[in-house]
């Protein structure tokens, strides 16, 4: 019944597909036209890349401190480390520099050497007031000197905030307002203020400035996401058209094949507009992939138009077959690639949602395309010639063919010996692998902002910020004495500790307060005492209300404080560590009746994310299994079928993973793509294999070893084919500058290349070495779905009512 089903519904598919070819042809025009007007929708990601749900308790902590004291990620920095700095007029040029920011509607404010202030003790009036270390520019190098001295060796309060002195290096600081560090205005500002600006005071002056900051830092990385998607949009088409048209050597086939992929990154990009999506460093990725899963339905569907034609000649038989005959298996091999893809959104990171959404629409649109434009086309084109045919006949795909069979008939234990080889290795390798949970890992390493980066993690030991928020549970008792000294116990921690860089919070200014109020003296740089704390508050209170330091270190009401460090790139086994050494601290510095103390940051959200996705990786790759297996089991009603289709699924993954852990490739938001992409793509093989394998079996009255060998021989040749393709197309991915989109693209690559040699050695080997436990009708009942039908000329669209011209 369900194969009558079946049959009837591919023969109603391909009557209305044939005899509809203008209207069908006017309504992808149609929806390609709308898919179009929704581009100007999609925009480019202007945040980081959250992989937490917005539940999480990280993110509600992070989102608390943003509330309180607002974006903490609006800075940009300036440095320059060069001896011809400290002139008169290479000086004078740098605060001029620094000066001209300031103008622009998108800073907020700028502190450079020139906006430095002394903290000076004012005796008469008992008030502190601020003097400019630089009263309007340097007129003498006496007066330079004298700047260096203090800087350098009178207030501990600014080094390795502006300024290393062991280096001589000197930073700007650039806060961006935080109403726009996360929108468009921050991309105009980048590109069209700060950078020319930057470029002419390098030309004038010989110098090189270092410019770092997360906000410059994304805006940089998010162009190169910009500019690799039309390289890998591209390179996929030019790959993939390059291997079609090897295989084919026909320009005609080839140039359908392109116009089908290409339609369907237009409908790719029209999905991401039409449901106002970002595009983030995973969404880019889509359009190529499309191309790159679009190909092999085209192979399948030319292929089989050819095998017809040659076989019986009549050209509107064939593409009626093309649609009825392969209609099943492309419909099933693309649900299970989009089922790997779509598992994703069960995730709730809203990124890994979004990418899922996106690409299992997309796939699913892809066989659409092909399987309407791919016949209507070849309706109107003249009968194939022999050259478009000779394809079918090429000697050395004879000869693959032929090593295949001859392996599986004769060398099965040497491929059972090389699997649990290859297997057992690869699971002593899993366990090498690395979690990595930074930042800036994937961004490009021969961009020049990365090597700034570097600059300023060895200069001021980092950009990535790290924020402890402190909640004293009581107004103003941030300013209170005995909770300075708890802040300064825990900085000394962080300023023992390497990878991070000196923290900057209220603790630090009392300091300063007490320095001040010593006449400047720096070895008085420390806590004030109670009874000293007593007079200094006197003179805070005095002072003007241009001596309001405080409002980045502590809130509007005193009950919060934040320490301010930032962090090197470092592996997240010592960020783990680090934390771990800060919250004990903490726990045993700050009471819990007294004090709340939260660790956040973006750096930190960012880790913690890393780990999410990781615990999630096991539940998503599971979900896609089991997808998978109750497909296979709706297709074969066979439980044992659907364990051995698993298998050679299954191994490629685990070899993959192995090699990670050889070759230290760590597990982190791009490469955890690879198993769920890599697994739903490679089951389209074992899919059109067993498919096959099982109407052979049918065909040759359930013998075995015939049935085997005959699937192999015809299934063999597509699916190889079509794993070329899909490893040279995947390949396209590590001409990337992102370290994550190369680990992607030879990750995904080598799985598929390793699943191609498992279908068609260890899967045919399983089946003929366990041939009476699975392959016996009771077994391989009538299928729930016929995937591939019988020949039955009989059901063949009347030739007569095509106009095939």
């Amino acid at each position: 019944m369900s194969k009558l089903f079946s049959k009837s519904f591919w023969d109603i598919v391909a009557r209305l597909i044939l005899r509809n070819k203008i209207v069908i042809l006017l309504g992808i025009l149609a929806i390609t036209i709308f898919f179009s007007l929704q581009w100007k929708n999609m925009r480019f990601t202007y945040t980081e890349a959250n992989l937490l749900p917005d539940d999480h308790e990280v993110n509600v902590v992070y989102q608390n401190f943003l509330d309180i004291f607002g974006e903490e990620g609006n800075l940009i920095v300036l440095g320059i480390k060069d001896s011809t700095l400290f002139t008169v007029e290479n000086m004078n040029a740098w605060n001029t520099l620094s000066d001209r920011f300031k103008d622009f509607d998108a800073v907020e404010a700028v502190i450079s050497l020139k906006d430095l202030q002394k903290l000076v003790k004012d005796t008469d009036n008992e008030r502190f007031v601020l003097e400019p270390f630089i009263k309007d520019s340097i007129h003498s190098i006496a007066e330079l000197d004298k700047l260096q001295d203090e800087l350098f060796n009178q207030y501990p309060f600014y080094d390795n905030v502006l300024f290393n002195k062991e280096s001589k290096t000197i930073r700007t600081a650039i806060y961006m307002k935080k109403s726009i560090v996360n929108t468009a205005a921050r991309k105009d500002f980048v590109f069209d203020e700060l950078i020319p600006i930057i470029e002419e005071f390098e030309q004038a002056t010989k110098m090189d400035v270092r410019v770092s900051g997360m906000p410059y830092v994304r805006t940089l990385n998010a162009q190169n996401i910009v500019d690799e998607i039309g390289i890998f949009i591209a390179g996929a088409l030019l790959v993939t058209s390059f291997i079609f048209f090897l295989f084919f050597r026909s320009i005609r086939a080839t140039l359908i094949s392109m116009l089908v992929v290409c339609l369907g990154v237009m409908w790719t990009f029209g999905i991401i507009g039409l449901l106002n999506y970002e595009i983030t460093v995973l969404t880019a990725l889509i359009p190529p992939l499309i191309i790159v899963i679009g190909i092999p339905n085209c192979i399948f569907l030319i292929n089989k138009y050819q095998l017809e034609v040659k076989l019986h000649g009549n050209k509107v038989r064939s593409l009626q077959r093309v649609i009825t005959k392969v209609g099943n298996a492309t419909l099933l091999t693309n649900l299970t690639t989009a089922a790997g893809f779509g598992t994703f959104i069960l995730t709730q990171s809203s990124l890994l949602v979004e990418f899922g959404v996106v690409a299992s629409l997309s796939i699913l649109s892809i066989f659409i395309l092909c399987v309407l434009i791919i016949p209507i086309i070849y309706t109107y084109l003249p009968h194939p010639k022999d050259r478009h045919l000779e394809h079918l006949n090429k000697k050395w795909i004879g000869g693959f063919v032929n090593w295949m069979e001859k392996m599986v008939r004769e060398r099965r234990i040497t491929i059972y010996i090389v699997a649990i080889t290859v297997l057992v290795t690869s699971i002593i390798g899993i366990f090498q692998i690395k979690i990595s949970g930074s930042l800036i890992e994937d961004m490009s390493k021969e961009a020049e902002f990365f090597e700034d980066i570097r600059f300023f993690e060895k200069e001021f030991n980092g950009i990535m910020p790290l924020e402890i928020l402190i909640d004293t549970k009581r107004k103003k008792g941030a300013t209170k004495l005995a909770t300075l000294k708890r802040m300064d116990q825990l900085e000394e921690l962080i300023v023992e500790t390497p990878e991070l860089s000196k923290p900057i919070s209220i603790v630090g200014l009392a300091k300063y307060a007490k320095q001040a109020y010593t006449n400047g003296n720096p070895k008085y740089y420390q806590l004030p005492t109670s009874q000293e704390n007593l007079f200094i508050s006197s003179y805070i209170k005095n002072s003007s209300s241009n001596v309001d330091l405080l409002k980045s270190f502590v809130d509007s009401t005193g009950q919060y404080a934040r320490i301010t460090t930032f962090m090197k790139d470092i592996g997240t086994d010592k960020m783990e560590r680090i934390e771990e050494n800060l919250e004990n601290e903490i726990a045993k510095t700050f009471p819990k009746e007294q004090y709340d103390v939260t660790i956040t940051g973006k750096a930190l959200v960012f880790l913690k994310g890393t780990k999410y996705l990781v615990k999630n990786l096991a539940i998503s790759l599971s979900l896609a299994i089991l997808l998978i297996a109750l497909l296979m089991a709706y297709m074969f009603r066979s439980f044992k079928m659907i364990v051995v289709s698993l298998i050679p699924n299954l191994l490629p993954l685990v070899i993959t993973a192995g090699l990670m852990g050889y070759l230290g490739v760590p597990i982190k938001p791009s490469t955890i793509l690879v198993f769920s992409i890599a697994f739903g793509i490679s089951v389209d093989d074992t899919i059109h294999f067993l498919a096959k394998y099982r109407q052979e079996l049918q065909a040759n009255n359930w013998k075995i070893k015939k049935s085997v060998y005959a699937a192999l021989r015809e299934a063999g040749v597509s699916m190889f084919y079509t794993s070329i393709v899909l490893f040279f197309g995947f390949s396209v991915f590590t001409v990337s500058s992102f370290g994550g989109t190369v680990a992607l693209g030879a990750l995904v690559s080598a799985t598929l290349l390793f699943a191609m040699l498992s279908n068609l050695l260890l899967l045919p080997s399983l089946l003929l070495s366990l041939e009476r436990s699975i392959a016996n009708k009771e077994d391989l009942k009538e299928p729930s779905i016929n995937i591939i039908p019988e020949d039955d000329d009989d059901d063949d669209i009347e030739i007569d009512v095509i106009d095939s011209k």
